[in-house]
């Protein structure tokens, strides 16, 4: 297939890259600079110049393709609510390209989404629009579509990891580092899901290519992983003391974090795994931890 990527430069995208060249898909990857396309043609990938900002690039894209893989997000915490809205805007100028069709459209989510009760691990058989995860946004978007007949489906990703990057574990590096301690809030037994970056992008590939209407993957490699693990093990690479952060100062503490490190968000995977076959087998969480170099981070 020639399949568009968006955010094909991306932490996550770039892995997705070489998973469907192998499988030997044609690749067309969105970027929006000139170094991008530069790397992006080297690895043997047609480079499409767009961005979130300008809607009907991600269109011209999704007209050139048989399918369509959605990662690109602005990672831009501090406004993260209005970067959901943007993601829905993507989602639906993709779509458009798509309406009259039956070429997938694979959008990117969190597992948030799929819980039915906090604490309870999320489904993909759960859609939990009520859910407070501005993230949202996102797949309102795509079931919007999916009602007008596009074909879409939605990965859920974890804290998606690799020795370099842990989703919203990395940002504790830097408050540990500004803080001189590596916390967390309460007891810590607040759970957080994760999946190998490897093996993410293989469930990209496997979910385009069933290109199913309406389903949803959760990219979870592992359940939940305690909050405290987590800082202890960010502590032993930093060489700082793990502590607990009384709940009514961890705003104080983790600013922006604060939001997420008190939810408890485990996650299944038992129905991807069923249904793609999909057998995770990267390390895990803990394990790049702490074979992190910390001292490069800091460079």
């Amino acid at each position: 297939m020639r399949i568009f990527l968006t955010g094909a430069t991306g932490f996550i995208g770039s892995a997705i890259v070489p998973e469907l060249l192998k499988a030997g898909h044609h690749v067309i990857g969105m970027t929006r600079s000139d170094s991008g396309a530069k790397a992006l043609e080297a690895a043997g990938v047609e480079a499409h110049r767009g961005t979130l900002e300008e809607p009907d690039s991600l269109s011209r894209g999704a007209e050139k393709a048989d399918a369509v893989i959605h990662t690109a997000f602005d990672h831009d915490f501090s406004r993260f609510v209005e970067n959901c809205q943007k993601d829905g805007r993507a989602i639906a100028a993709l779509g458009e390209a798509l309406k009259g069709s039956s070429r997938p459209l694979l959008i990117t989510s969190g597992t948030g989404l799929g819980n039915a009760v906090l604490g309870e691990p999320a489904r993909e058989d759960v859609c939990n629009f009520e859910h407070p995860n501005p993230r949202v946004a996102s797949e309102l978007a795509g079931n919007a579509l999916l009602e007008a007949g596009v074909n879409v489906g939605v990965v859920r990703l974890p804290q998606v990891h690799n020795t370099i990057k842990q989703g919203l574990i990395s940002p504790l590096i830097a408050i540990a580092r500004d803080k001189g301690v590596s916390a967390y809030v309460g007891e810590g037994y607040n759970r957080f899901p994760a999946g190998h970056l490897s093996d993410v992008a293989l469930l990209y590939r496997l979910a385009i290519e069933r290109a199913e209407p309406g389903a949803r993957y959760n990219a979870v490699a592992e359940e939940g992983i305690s909050s405290r693990v987590i800082a202890e093990a960010l502590g032993r690479g930093l060489k700082l003391p793990a502590v607990s952060i009384a709940p009514e100062k961890a705003a104080e503490h983790f600013g922006w974090m604060a939001m997420f490190m008190g939810l408890d968000f485990p996650a299944s995977s038992a129905i991807t795994r069923r249904v793609l076959g999909w057998k995770p087998s990267g390390p895990g969480l803990i394990a790049d931890l702490e074979a992190m170099n910390y001292d490069s981070l800091a460079a």
